[in-house]
């Protein structure tokens, strides 16, 4: 099973993803998590690339293209080997990420991008996609409490430092996405305590499982 967490910074990914694979290994099935950009050694390099504020004049198509590159080594190397083993694969963020990021919010063209996903990644779709939905003004709040307590280096803040119509746009592209597809999407309400959360997983995780 091929499951992916989504949502706006600060949602809670990381941390229910822990979550998640307590659960999962709890019910007897053997997990692998990671995530994009970054979830190869080769991806590393390319998500210091994409997350420096620095970078802040990357065109969005070499934007799209690098991700795209991230996301076919990520698959070939990582996701499906681990799927054709029989593991359930957790990734923080796939395709779902770039289709919002770089189409709804960039602007670039959704249907190259879909194009490109189908011609150099097989199309690959998870079986179920966790949206962690949340106010974008609470989420960039907790993401900036991260960096400066430490939690996050402040080095891969280039998305945060986006203006907040930006994230809005993100947000409102997953739940377009979401709407669209709510056989595939559980939508969560991240704006609630850890263990409210935690909870609200746990019971999609046991439905799906028990589908």
């Amino acid at each position: 099973m091929f499951i992916t967490l989504e949502g706006i910074e600060g949602a809670g990914k990381t941390t229910q993803l822990q979550n998640i694979v307590a659960y999962l290994e709890g019910s007897g099935y053997e997990c692998v998590t990671t995530r994009e950009p970054g979830g190869t050694a080769i991806g590393s390099r390319i998500r210091a690339i994409l997350l420096d504020p620095e970078n802040r004049g990357l065109d969005p198509v070499a934007e799209l293209l690098l991700y795209v590159a991230d996301r076919v080594q990520h698959i070939r190397t990582v996701i499906q080997p681990h799927l054709a083993a029989g593991r359930v694969v957790l990734c923080d963020r796939f395709f779902d990420a770039t289709l919002v990021y770089q189409g709804y919010a960039r602007g670039v063209d959704r249907r190259t991008i879909r194009e490109l996903h189908r011609l150099t990644c097989d199309d690959l779709r998870p079986d179920a996609t966790l949206l962690f939905d949340l106010d974008p003004a609470v989420g960039l709040a907790r993401a900036w409490a991260q960096v400066h307590n430490g939690g996050r280096t402040d080095a891969e803040t280039r998305f945060e430092q986006e203006k907040a119509a930006f994230h809005q746009r993100v947000r409102a592209g997953y739940l377009e996405l979401a709407a669209r597809e709510p056989q595939r999407y559980r939508v969560i309400d991240a704006g609630r305590d850890v263990a409210a959360v935690t909870r609200e997983v746990e019971a999609l995780l046991a439905s799906l499982l028990a589908a």
